[in-house]
């Protein structure tokens, strides 16, 4: 049975390799782009990602975005009302599945198998691993051109220094033993820009780095 197959778009390098297996998939149509953004500032939640990067994405992809605007703070009942409204659009549409590029984490896969309950949405998770599989993952993701810059770090896993480093080989062997290589514990967070899931790359350069907490945030610009 075809799948029609809406796809949570982070911006980052898990979201680009779901696109990129889906895609490999004859079974399967993607017809859109999912991604949640701040109401003020127009960033996206975590990563924050200025909008204008992900609509080069989408374009670079192509395919449609559709944005989901969240307000900060947004209790989890807001959240959940505002997906719902989307994935109620979806369905209208035709939409089938919504896929997610989840790793390992089973609690998140639980809480997105809970949000679609009952909207008449499957969720996929078409690149859930292991977490000693990450490591062999992250590489197979560089091998085929896939390339991001690490725009979150969460410091109290991973020296802030990292922020604003391009997610390549070097920064594999850097990493301290205990960060996934995938950074699915959230140890960070990344922004891809190129890769074979895109048709052409979307060239970026990283501004200023911020601390937020324990957070340090690398704002990542359009190369001009």
């Amino acid at each position: 049975m075809s799948k029609c197959v809406l796809l949570s778009w982070s911006s980052g390098k898990d979201s680009a390799w779901t696109l990129h297996v889906l895609r490999q998939q004859p079974d399967t149509q993607i017809v859109g782009l999912l991604t949640a953004f701040a109401e003020a500032g127009g960033r996206v939640a975590v990563h924050e990602v200025r909008r204008e990067l992900v609509t080069a994405q989408s374009a670079a992809a192509g395919l449609p975005l559709w944005d989901v605007a969240l307000p900060s703070p947004c209790p989890n009942d807001e959240y959940e009302r505002r997906m719902a409204d989307v994935f109620a659009k979806a369905k209208s549409c035709g939409i089938t599945h919504v896929a997610f590029g989840d790793l390992f984490l089973s609690d998140i896969r639980e809480y997105r198998v809970r949000l679609l309950a009952g909207s008449g949405l499957d969720p996929l998770f078409p690149i859930w691993s292991a977490p000693e599989r990450t490591s062999a993952l992250a590489r197979q993701m560089l091998a085929v051109g896939l390339g991001a810059v690490l725009t979150c770090v969460d410091t109290s896993q991973l020296d802030a220094r990292f922020a604003g480093r391009r997610f390549d080989e070097a920064l594999l062997d850097e990493l301290p033993s205990g960060v996934d290589r995938c950074g699915e514990n959230g140890e960070f967070h990344t922004f891809c820009y190129e890769g074979p899931m895109f048709a052409h790359a979307v060239p970026v350069q990283t501004g200023e780095v911020r601390r937020d907490g324990r957070f340090c945030h690398a704002d990542v610009l359009p190369e001009r």
